[in-house]
């Protein structure tokens, strides 16, 4: 079993928040960017290595390639998962990687998303996959910092 400290979405995926208050309070050495697009995008993963911690190494792995190779991931790594969509988590979960919380940080607002807490803007099709993350047995949480209360996330389908 991989041993996974946190689970989190935020679309900036990698940025100063993360890497200065989130990565230290859990306690991580691995930082994993699970996204297909990310794993692709040589650019994105560089400034994301600029931003992240000198004490944690860095991987962007697609969502089935991070389905396929977590469980070989060795005891010693204390991994920060890090989505940048609930419907990333949803794939993960479906495939079998142990997300026991998640917790929900940046979701921007744009057309077609209304906002339910400070920083997170939802779709149906959001809500719809935050339903069957519950149903799965996933516990939600909704936290901008880690010395920031918890929202409540009955916004999040309201």
């Amino acid at each position: 079993m991989p041993n996974i400290v946190a689970t989190r979405i935020d679309n900036r995926l990698i940025h100063g928040q993360v890497a200065t208050q989130w990565a230290g309070v859990v306690g991580a050495n691995l930082l994993l960017v699970a996204n297909d697009a990310v794993a692709k995008d040589q650019f994105r993963q560089g400034l994301m290595n600029m931003a992240a911690p000198a004490y944690a190494q860095t991987r962007y792995f697609d969502i089935d390639k991070t389905i396929k190779v977590i469980d070989k991931a060795s005891p010693a790594q204390k991994i920060f998962l890090i989505l940048e969509t609930p419907q990333d988590a949803l794939r993960l979960v479906e495939g079998g990687v142990p997300i026991k919380v998640l917790n929900i940080g940046n979701m921007h607002m744009h057309e077609g998303k209304r906002q339910v807490a400070t920083s997170v803007a939802v779709d149906d099709d959001d809500v719809a996959t935050f339903k069957k993350l519950q149903d799965l047995g996933v516990t939600l949480e909704i936290q901008r910092t880690p010395n920031t209360a918890k929202e409540d996330v009955s916004k999040l389908f309201s």
